[in-house]
Formats: structure tokens, sequence, C-alpha cells
């Protein structure tokens, strides 16, 4: 993994002392977790399922499901690593206004951070289409066991970082319908081809209105929802911190660009700019 040098870590900390700092957030930060990057090394080729192809293809829902179903059993077992324990550390000292994370894997409230807009929903919160009716993954995935025993085991398939997962023989899948309606079930996800709700993009907006400088970590920002996070801040003139592992769309408005890792990153700024006291515990 890249480490950051001492001279570019400095100046990220020049950056951003003294300021608040608002997070965005990727799937880079994850990947310490156990969660693939979707244009990492080594990330596998996909096509996600669009919004449309998911509303037309009973098929196609099945198929969703299936791997959608393995994908969260893994997700549900990951724990947040060092770099979201970081992130909520500056939270928790009072120097951060929170974080847009475009993560669907809730790990950054598992970390402890309370401020959190997920701009791209979370797998663990399923609603029904046609009456609004809100399920929580835990209860839909002990439905989805008892209707479908035969699926793989969930060691054997490869997970994705929307939660996804290949399965194969997804025919035979059955998915259950609302128990309130019969309307269909979608995870609490923004699916390509849909758009960020304009009620979740403000609130984004806000949380970066509050702060004094913007840290980005483990995006590519190559959705547009990140970019116009990243150009919110430019505008304002705030310092912009980016930590990546490879070029980011939003290098260029960078006001420091760290090419490493996160995980490591992150738990260095957090120790250099908070007091020691509040400093994330390891491990």
């Amino acid at each position: 993994m890249p480490v950051v040098d001492d001279a570019r870590l400095d100046a990220a900390v020049d950056a951003l002392d003294g300021r608040r700092v608002a997070f965005l957030t990727g799937a880079g930060v994850s990947t310490d977790s156990g969660i693939p990057d979707y244009r990492g090394d080594g990330a596998p080729r996909r096509t996600p399922m669009t919004i449309q192809q998911f509303l037309a293809d009973p098929l196609a829902r099945k198929r969703y499901w299936a791997g959608s179903h393995r994908g969260w059993t893994m997700f549900d077992a990951a724990q947040p690593n060092e770099g979201h324990r970081a992130i909520a550390a500056f939270e928790a000292a009072g120097r951060s206004t929170g974080v847009v994370t475009q993560n669907v894997d809730a790990l950054h409230l598992k970390a402890g951070t309370r401020r959190l807009v997920e701009l791209h929903g979370t797998v663990h919160r399923v609603v029904c289409l046609r009456c609004g009716q809100v399920y929580a993954r835990t209860d839909l995935a002990q439905r989805l066991d008892a209707l479908n025993p035969w699926l793989d085991d969930p060691a054997s398939v490869v997970i994705n970082p929307d939660g996804d997962a290949e399965v194969t023989d997804t025919a035979r899948f059955t998915v259950p319908e609302c128990e309130r309606c019969g309307g269909i079930l979608k995870p609490e996800v923004v699916f390509f081809g849909e758009f960020v709700p304009s009620g979740i993009f403000r609130l984004a907006a806000e949380v970066v209105g509050r702060a004094e400088a913007l840290v980005v970590a483990g995006s590519s920002l190559a959705v547009n929802s990140g970019i116009r996070i990243v150009e919110l801040a430019r505008r304002a003139g705030k310092p912009i911190v980016i930590v990546n592992r490879g070029s980011t769309k939003g290098d260029s408005r960078a006001t420091v660009k760290l090419e490493a890792g996160t995980t490591t990153t992150l738990a260095a700024l957090a120790s250099r700019l908070l007091p020691f006291g509040a400093r994330p515990p390891k491990g």
C-alpha cells in the first residue's frame, strides 16, 4: 500500500490545521475492511444493474436479489478499520462537521460517526416501491433464507462494493414481496440510472457548507455527485485535501493530493491534528 511522504503529509496538515473539516468518502475507505473497490487494482470488471432493468424485468430482480442477499451477508459482518475510526475521532473532538459517503456499507456508523449523509443510500434498509414501507435488512434476510435454502455458501461468492455478488442459478430464486401491499422491494440504495434525491444532496451540501475544509478519501470522484461536492468547496475557497491511490477527477481542484492508502493516511492526519486524548484507538 502506498504510504504518503512526510512533505505531502505536512502540506495536508498545514491546509487543515485549525479548521473544521467535512469528509467525503468512497469505496477506497472500506477496502481494508474487506470490501473491494470499484476501480482499484484487481477490481472485477462488472456491469451493475440499472434501475430500469430492475423495474422492468422480474428475472433481473431475481438475479439482483440473489446476488445482493449474499453480498449483504458479508457486508453485515464487515467491521470498520482505522480510517473509519480516525474520521469518527474528528467528529468526537469537535473538528468535523460530518461525513458525506458514497458507500452503502454503514461502516462509518459502526465506527461511531453520527453526522453522516449516505449519498447513495444503504444496503441495510429495504423499501417498498409501491407503499413506501421500510424494512430492516436483517428481517428481510431471514425471509430470503427461508425462501431460498438452496443458495450457495456465502463464503464461496465474490462480493462487490455495492453489496452485490455473483450467484449462479438464480432463475429459481424466490423474491419476497412487500408484506403490507405486495409491492416490489428494493434496497435503499441509488441504482445506476437513478439520481441522488435532492433532499439528500442538500444535506450533503450543508455538511460542506458548515466546514472550513474538505477531505476526500478513497474516491476517484468518477460519479457526478462526488465531484459536485468537491466543486461546492472549491467555489467557497476552502482547502481541499484528496487522499486516494490513483488519479481522481478532482485532482486539479485539490490544495493537496496525497497518493496513498486511506487507512494509514487518515490515522496519520488524526494523530497530527487531534489532541492526544481524542485520537482513535488502534486495533
